[in-house]
């Protein structure tokens, strides 16, 4: 007996049999021209605090983490990254639109 959550990976098997068919292989990255990345000024659920936000992101964790790092470099701020987004503290949306662009990305402004 085995169950499944609805992410499709195998919570628990009675079975000491049971061999899995899911694989960990990462997802592999677009190259950053086929990437349409947008960036957004947020404040929703930051206790009024400004937040740069940039969604779209399609890869693996690790480089996305890579391009986290070198967009808090590049803004001299902090921030965090996950599930395909990136934060960064404060609102550096022209600076991080301009570095995007000439690292070869297509990127944007959205929002209002």
């Amino acid at each position: 007996m085995s169950k499944k959550n609805s992410g499709g990976g195998i919570i628990f098997s009675t079975n000491p049999n049971f061999q899995s068919d899911i694989t960990n292989d990462e997802v592999s990255a677009l190259p950053p021209e086929k990437q349409n990345l947008k960036v957004w000024l947020d404040k929703k659920q930051r206790k009024g605090k400004i937040v740069t936000l940039i969604t779209g992101f399609e890869g693996p964790a690790s480089e996305l983490k890579a391009l986290e790092k070198q967009l808090k470099n590049h803004c001299g701020s902090g921030g965090s990254s996950k599930d395909g987004e990136i934060l960064i503290q404060g609102d550096h949306r022209d600076k991080i639109i301009t570095f995007l662009i000439t690292k070869g990305f297509k990127a944007k402004k959205a929002g209002g």
